[in-house]
C-alpha cells in the first residue's frame, strides 16, 4: 500500500497542480484578453472617431466652398445690373419699371444667399458677408435715388452712387480675401 498509495496522492497531487495551474493561467488570459480587447476597441473607436472628424470637416469645407460660390454669382449678377443700368440712367435713359425690380430682385437674392452663409461661418466672415450686403443694398437704394433727384442735385447723387459704387466692390474684395483664406484652412469655426 505504500507505493501504491504513494503513486495516487502523487497522481492526486499532479492533477490538482494541473487544475490550479489551469484556473490561474485561466484567469490570467481572461485578463490579459480583456485589457487586449479594450485596447482594440479603444483604438476603433479613435480611429472611427478621427475619421469622423475629418468626414465632418471636409463636409463643412464643402458646405462653405458651395456658399461662398453661390454668394458670388449672386453678387456678379448684381454687379452685371448695376454696371449696365447705371450708364442709361447717366446718360439720361430713365430707369423704367423693369430695370427697377430686376434691381431689387438681385439685391434679394444677394441677401439670400448671405444669409444661407451665415450656417457656415466662421463669424468673420459672416459680418464681412453681411458689410457686403449693406454695402451692395446702398448702391442700389443710391442708383434708385438719383432717379428722383432733379437736375440741381444730379452731380451730387451720381457722386454719391459713384462712392457707394466703389464702397460695394472694397467690400467684396474683403470678403472675397476672407474667404480664399477660409477654404484654403477649413478647420475654422463654424458660426
Amino acid at each position: 500500500m505504500g507505493e501504491v498509495t504513494g503513486t495516487v496522492i502523487a497522481g492526486v497531487i499532479a492533477f490538482a497542480s494541473a487544475v490550479v495551474g489551469a484556473v490561474i493561467a485561466g484567469r490570467y488570459a481572461k485578463r490579459g484578453a480583456e485589457a487586449g480587447g479594450r485596447k482594440a476597441v479603444e483604438a476603433a473607436l479613435a480611429q472611427v472617431h478621427g475619421q469622423a472628424a475629418a468626414e465632418h470637416w471636409q463636409w463643412v469645407r464643402s458646405q462653405r466652398h458651395q456658399s461662398f460660390g453661390a454668394l458670388f454669382a449672386a453678387y456678379a449678377a448684381l454687379d452685371e445690373v448695376l454696371a449696365r443700368i447705371a450708364p442709361e440712367v447717366r446718360n439720361g435713359v430713365g430707369l423704367d419699371e423693369a430695370a427697377g425690380r430686376e434691381l431689387r430682385e438681385r439685391a434679394l437674392e444677394l441677401q439670400a444667399k448671405i444669409s444661407q452663409l451665415a450656417l457656415w461661418g466662421p463669424s468673420e466672415a459672416n459680418v464681412l458677408a453681411y458689410a457686403l450686403m449693406g454695402k451692395s443694398v446702398a448702391a442700389v437704394s443710391s442708383l434708385l435715388q438719383v432717379e428722383g433727384v432733379g437736375s440741381a442735385g444730379l452731380s451730387s447723387a451720381w457722386s454719391s452712387f459713384d462712392r457707394a459704387r466703389e464702397e460695394m466692390t472694397e467690400a467684396h474684395a474683403a470678403f472675397l480675401q476672407r474667404a480664399g483664406e477660409i477654404v484654403r484652412d477649413p478647420r475654422q469655426p463654424v458660426s
